[in-house]
C-alpha cells in the first residue's frame, strides 16, 4: 500500500488483523528501500544474516537502536536531496541525533501529525498559545527536536501566541491581550511539560492570575523526569492546571514521541492512555533476549510508524521502558493498541525536550 493511502485511513479505526496486513506489506516495502539505498543499513542487515528476499512479519524485522543516530550519519536519499536536518534534544555535550529529511518525507510527517492531532481538536485551525519562547525557533534550517515539535504543532493556530519571552519569563500583558481577542473562543495550547510547569503553572500561581482557558485544549510532552523527582503525577498535573486557569483536565493530552520518527506521535486519548494511530505501532520487548512481552509486562519500548523514507527509522528501539496495557478496547473507542510510559531505563541518556531543558534549567 503506497503512503498516500495509508495517510487517507482514519488514524484509529484500523483493528488488530487489518493493521498487521497495513504495517507487514508497508515496513516490508520501507525495510528492502533502505537495504538498497543507505549503505550502512544494509551492511547492519547483512551482518544479522537477514535474507532480504525473504523477510518475516514486521514485529520480526530488525530493529535499529535509537542512539545509532548519534553516531553514524543514515540517510536513504542523496546529500542533495536533503531539504531538513533535525537534531534530538540533549543536555551540553552529549551527541545528538541528526535526521535527514526530502521533500516527501517531510511532506508526509506534516500530513500524518495533521490526521493525528485533528482526531482530538477537529479539523478547524483555533487560537493558539504556545507556552515557550519565539527563541528556539530562529534557526529554521537546523532544527532541534523543541524547535520542531513548536513548528510542527504550530499548523494547528489560526493565530499564535508565545506566552514566554526570551528570558522565559510569563508575558502576562501579550497573554491577557490575546485573551481579550479571542474571548469566548476555544484555545489550542502546546508546549513542554517541564516548561509549562515551571514557567506557566508556577508563575501564575505566583502571581495569582487565573486566566480564564476554560475552552482550552492542551497537547503536551517531551518527558516527566524532573516532575517526577518532584513528586508530580500526570494527576496533579492536569488538577493544578485547572486550579490556576480552568483548563478541564479531560482536554489536557500528554504525547510521546521523539524526532528519530517525527509525525507518528502517540497521543493521550482522555481515559489517559497513549495510543498508537495506523500510522505507528510500538511493541514492548524483554530485555533480556528482545522477545514480545505480554500485555501487563514491563520491557524496552519498540516504534514503528510508515513514514521514514528518506533515511532507516522506520523500526527503532528506544531506550525507555513501558507496558501495553490494551489493543483495540480502551473505553474512548479508539482502535489500536494503548500503552504507558514507565521511563528511561538505567544509565540511559536525558533526551526529552522536557526533561533535558529541565536538566539544564
Amino acid at each position: 500500500m503506497k503512503i498516500e493511502e495509508i495517510l487517507n485511513i482514519s488514524p484509529y479505526s484500523l483493528a488488530k488483523a487489518e493493521k498487521t496486513k497495513m504495517l507487514d506489506e508497508r515496513l516490508l516495502e520501507m525495510t528492502v528501500h533502505h537495504y538498497m539505498s543507505c549503505d550502512l543499513y544494509r551492511r547492519y542487515i547483512d551482518a544479522l544474516g537477514v535474507n532480504i528476499s525473504r523477510l518475516p512479519s514486521y514485529d520480526q524485522l530488525p530493529f535499529l537502536p535509537v542512539r545509532v543516530f548519534k553516531e553514524y550519519d543514515l540517510a536513504s536519499v542523496p546529500k542533495e536531496e536533503v531539504i531538513k536536518t533535525m537534531t534530538s534534544s540533549g543536555t551540553s555535550g552529549q551527541q545528538r541525533s541528526r535526521i535527514y529529511l526530502d521533500r516527501a518525507t517531510s511532506a508526509n510527517q506534516t500530513k500524518c501529525l495533521a490526521k493525528i492531532v485533528e482526531s482530538f481538536i477537529g479539523k478547524s485551525r483555533l487560537p493558539m498559545l504556545i507556552l515557550d519562547s519565539s527563541a528556539v525557533i530562529k534557526d529554521r534550517k537546523m532544527f532541534s527536536a523543541r524547535g520542531a515539535g513548536i513548528l510542527g504543532f504550530s499548523v494547528f493556530g489560526s493565530k499564535r501566541c508565545f506566552a514566554l519571552d526570551e528570558e522565559m519569563n510569563l508575558d502576562v500583558e501579550g497573554l491577557s491581550d490575546f485573551l481579550k481577542e479571542h474571548d469566548g473562543e476555544p484555545i489550542l495550547l502546546f508546549g513542554f511539560t517541564f516548561m509549562i510547569w515551571e514557567h506557566f503553572y508556577k508563575r501564575l500561581k505566583g502571581l495569582g492570575y487565573k486566566p480564564d482557558l476554560s475552552k482550552g485544549i492542551m497537547i503536551h510532552g517531551g518527558g516527566w523526569k524532573k516532575l517526577e523527582s518532584e513528586k508530580v503525577s500526570p494527576g496533579d498535573f492536569k488538577a493544578s492546571l485547572n486550579d490556576v486557569c480552568g483548563i478541564e483536565p479531560g482536554n489536557i493530552h500528554d504525547y510521546y514521541g521523539m524526532v528519530e520518527q517525527t509525525g507518528t506521535v502517540y497521543m493521550e486519548c482522555e481515559c489517559g492512555h497513549l495510543h498508537a494511530s495506523a500510522f505507528s505501532d510500538v511493541i514492548i520487548r524483554r530485555p533480556e533476549d528482545f522477545s514480545i512481552a505480554g500485555i501487563g509486562e514491563k520491557g524496552l519500548i519498540e516504534v514503528v510508524s510508515v513514514l521514514p523514507e528518506s533515511y532507516p527509522g522506520h523500526i527503532l528501539l528506544t531506550e525507555d521502558e513501558g507496558v501495553l496495557e490494551g489493543e483495540d478496547d480502551c473505553p474512548c473507542g479508539r482502535k489500536g493498541k494503548y500503552f504507558k510510559v514507565l521511563g528511561r531505563i538505567k544509565n540511559a541518556e536525558i533526551r526529552g525536550c522536557s526533561d533535558t531543558y529541565a536538566a539544564k534549567f
